[in-house]
């Protein structure tokens, strides 16, 4: 079998099952250990999977640029932000993580909403400026300019200081066993500390997101009380998450 056929073979395999183990593909298509993950490092190289111990993920597709990012899913986005904003209410510390969803969120929150709003995304400051009863807290640090939110010590360290009844959870990547990561490492810390001192956290996750890995782990899949996603997405590729006994919420159009 050609290099070629067999790289074909594990990315289909990745998208019907959502993960591959080196030993089960190697028995399967007769080839070695070896020459599989030969392959697993081609197809990591190639930015398409994320390999893991023993197999490999589908690399999320989350490496565009914040301005390309406003123009993909936007319908999606747009849905969930709708059910997003069902879990907002008066009197509560909310934490807005950065990305293009939460911007959506931002936009959508209702005009007499009376909360504090804890957000790291300069984007998200501009907008929630124009809402006279929210308190919006900026929080400092360098910014990350694929994402265009703040990022380093003094982001930590701003949010360990917090404790937010809802922290919205913009996800780069969300996989049932390997949980939210992120292709950042500072990034990673920073949404880490958001989830540590949230109450609730809600996963913003479009359909393309879902079973797939970066490097930098942010969460297990348990820290997790609500994932939002696609009104489209299927009850099949969801179970899993279910079943962990995380609430599923799917967009409104």
């Amino acid at each position: 079998m050609l290099k070629e056929e067999r790289q074909q073979i594990i990315m289909e395999k990745l998208r019907h099952e959502g993960k591959i183990v080196a030993v089960d593909l190697s028995a399967a298509i007769n080839v070695s250990e070896d020459t599989i993950r030969r392959d697993l490092r081609d197809l990591a190289d190639a930015g398409l999977i994320q390999r893991v111990h023993g197999g490999a993920l589908l690399r999320s597709p989350a490496g565009a640029s914040y301005k390309e990012r406003q123009f993909m899913s936007s319908d999606a986005k747009m849905d969930i932000a709708r059910a997003a904003v069902s879990l907002v209410q008066n009197r509560q510390v909310i934490i807005l993580d950065g990305g293009t969803t939460t911007l959506e969120i931002a936009r959508r929150l209702p005009i007499g909403l009376h909360a504090t709003v804890v957000t790291n995304s300069p984007p998200i400051a501009v907008v929630l400026a124009d809402y006279p009863d929210i308190q919006t807290v900026m929080v400092g640090g360098h910014i990350l300019s694929p994402s265009l939110v703040t990022i380093g010590a003094a982001t930590v360290e701003a949010f360990s200081n917090i404790h937010a009844d809802l922290c919205m959870l913009g996800v780069c990547s969300l996989h049932p066993e390997m949980g939210v990561s992120t292709p950042d490492y500072e990034e990673s810390l920073v949404k880490r500390i958001m989830v540590t001192n949230s109450a609730e956290v809600a996963a913003l996750v479009t359909v393309d997101k879902l079973g797939t890995g970066a490097p930098y782990t942010v969460a297990p899949i348990s820290d997790l009380t609500y994932i939002i996603t696609e009104a489209d997405t299927s009850d099949d590729m969801l179970q899993p998450y279910s079943a962990k006994g995380i609430t599923i919420m799917k967009g409104k159009k």
